[in-house]
């Protein structure tokens, strides 16, 4: 009798201990981090996802040393890289220790790197990084047939980040796609409203010539201020405003030099776009809802004709529900 139970206490530790072992990779373990990363990523996934990926590869980091991690994350195949979602890693200077699609650019300093419109990416992300971490966002081109090709310009679409400290030396990070995003379809809803608000402006400033449109676009309680809080903003191709909701005392008066607190040409970039046709800008600008403090936002630029352009934009919070902010001034 004495051996029988013997044996079922020894049986419900060893299911116990099997139990523990498979739930290894969701239990919390200290400040909200895991310590190992699942093998497993959906294909589709939230801002949620994303963070809690990053934090389980800087986890995974920890736990496994320096050297090893390195070689984990620059693995094609490895448990951190699944197609367009993979770890990265840099140190707290800005060069890059591993990356599964550009090897050739390990030990290279990235930190003056900048997307197709001028966003610092790696500066901003080394800055969030060593601020405990968060979301960003920029333009990047996706993997295809296992390269990344940066010198495309053409293949650059927008990429929602997140970057997390490892230690104070080095930090790691990961981004998806917005095809990559779960209920995008094929842009997050808050993007596609924007985009629309935009096409309807531009073609109200077309039928119904700048004065009209002018007043419109600058009132804030107009056509142009939707349910999601997106506004747009009027301007020549030279950076001049003429008209825009929240920065009145602003109309008239060029804003070409403008720069955010890592150097873009903020409004240079976003004239030239438009004149160009068209498209997505990262940027920073001052939030209106969140006291005016510096935040990412995935803005687009359309052509009204050949005097003059419109903007709008998606604050990055909007997407993630979890706001990043950066200082007004160069750091």
């Amino acid at each position: 009798m004495v051996n029988r139970q013997v044996c079922a206490i020894l049986a419900l530790l060893l299911v116990a201990a099997v139990l523990l072992a498979g739930c290894s990779s969701t239990n919390r373990a200290g400040q909200g981090e895991t310590t190992v990363s699942p093998a497993y990523m959906p294909q589709r996934m939230t801002p949620g996802d994303l963070r809690d990926l990053v934090k389980d590869a800087a986890a995974f980091a920890r736990v496994s040393g320096r050297e090893a991690a390195l070689a984990e994350f620059s693995k094609k195949d490895g448990r951190f890289s699944h197609g367009d979602i993979y770890v990265y890693a840099y140190d707290s200077d800005g060069t890059l220790l591993a990356h599964p699609y550009q090897g050739d650019q390990v030990g290279q300093n990235r930190l003056n790197f900048t997307d197709i419109r001028g966003l610092r990416l790696i500066a901003m992300a080394n800055y969030t990084a060593a601020a405990g971490g968060g979301f960003l966002a920029y333009l990047y081109p996706a993997p295809a047939g296992g390269v990344i090709d940066e010198a495309a310009k053409d293949s650059y679409v927008p990429k929602i980040g997140y970057v997390y400290p490892v230690d104070t030396s080095w930090w790691v990070g990961s981004g998806i796609y917005f095809s990559d995003l779960e209920g995008a379809s094929p842009v997050p809803e808050t993007v596609a409203a924007m985009i629309d608000l935009e096409q309807k402006g531009a073609d109200y400033g077309r039928k119904n010539g700048r004065d009209k449109a002018f007043s419109e676009i600058s009132n804030r309680s107009g056509i142009f201020v939707d349910s999601w809080g997106h506004y747009l903003t009027g301007y020549d191709y030279d950076g001049t405003v003429l008209s825009h909701p929240y920065l009145q005392d602003a109309i008239g008066k060029s804003l070409a030099g403008r720069k955010d607190a890592f150097g873009m040409e903020i409004v240079r970039s976003a004239a030239d776009t438009a004149k160009a046709g068209g498209g997505y800008v990262i940027f920073i600008w001052p939030n209106p809802a969140a006291g005016n403090q510096e935040e990412t936002k995935i803005g687009y630029m359309l052509p009204v004709d050949g005097t003059w352009w419109i903007g709008s934009g998606v604050y990055l919070s909007e997407i993630t529900g979890e706001p990043t902010y950066y200082p007004a001034h160069p750091v």
